[in-house]
């Protein structure tokens, strides 16, 4: 089996980061994890990169003159690291659509929220306010909208009683990585495909 070659982009700890470095290790994961990239020097997750041999790379978005420049560096690297798949992990830069672009139908990213419901940021604290009984994450293509491409996983979390924000947010984690490394295994392996702003699915 050909492992599709993944680099993961995190501005922090990068714990969605660390659940696909575990999933990859196993022989039958149709991925490998090649590259981590940080836009930020302090980023804890490139620590854990760097101790499991990943190579780990910060590129600070504040050493450049423009978000143009930044982006162009980040895909220089992707480019060298040879990566087929991009996943944004706790990645919190708005990417531009010429980013975007480039990476069309090969770019992840995990949200926690049963998109298309509440987008953006405090999604707890949104799905509180609504009143839902039932929340989550979810795992979509990339796309020049904020949280806005086709779907390829989710995976819903009850709404309780007495919920706070940061009670709802660890039930939401305790199902992200699961998620993650689904969705990931369903797209390197061809069976999910981002085709006309939407995922077809295959056996």
């Amino acid at each position: 089996m050909t492992k599709k070659r993944v680099a993961v982009l995190i501005s922090g700890r990068g714990s969605n980061m660390s659940a696909l470095v575990e999933a990859a290790k196993h022989a039958d994961y149709p991925a490998e994890i090649v590259a981590v990239i940080a836009n930020k020097a302090d980023a804890g997750g490139l620590e854990v990169a760097h101790l499991e041999g990943i190579p780990a790379i910060a590129i600070p978005h504040r050493n450049y003159a423009s978000k143009s420049e930044h982006e162009a560096a980040v895909c220089a690297a992707l480019v060298e690291a040879k990566a087929d798949i991009v996943c944004l992990a706790g990645y919190m830069r708005i990417i531009s659509p010429e980013f975007v672009a480039q990476w069309e139908g090969k770019m992840l990213n995990i949200h926690p929220s049963l998109l298309p419901l509440f987008k953006g940021l405090h999604t707890h604290e949104q799905a509180l306010e609504a009143g839902v009984r039932v929340h989550g994450c979810t795992v979509h293509f990339v796309t020049a909208g904020m949280d806005d491409g086709p779907i390829i996983a989710q995976t819903a979390v009850p709404v309780k009683t007495g919920d706070t924000p940061d009670m709802l947010a660890k039930r939401v984690l305790s199902v992200e990585h699961e998620t993650y490394t689904r969705a990931l295994a369903l797209v390197a392996q061809g069976k999910a495909v981002m085709k006309d702003g939407r995922t077809v699915f295959s056996d």
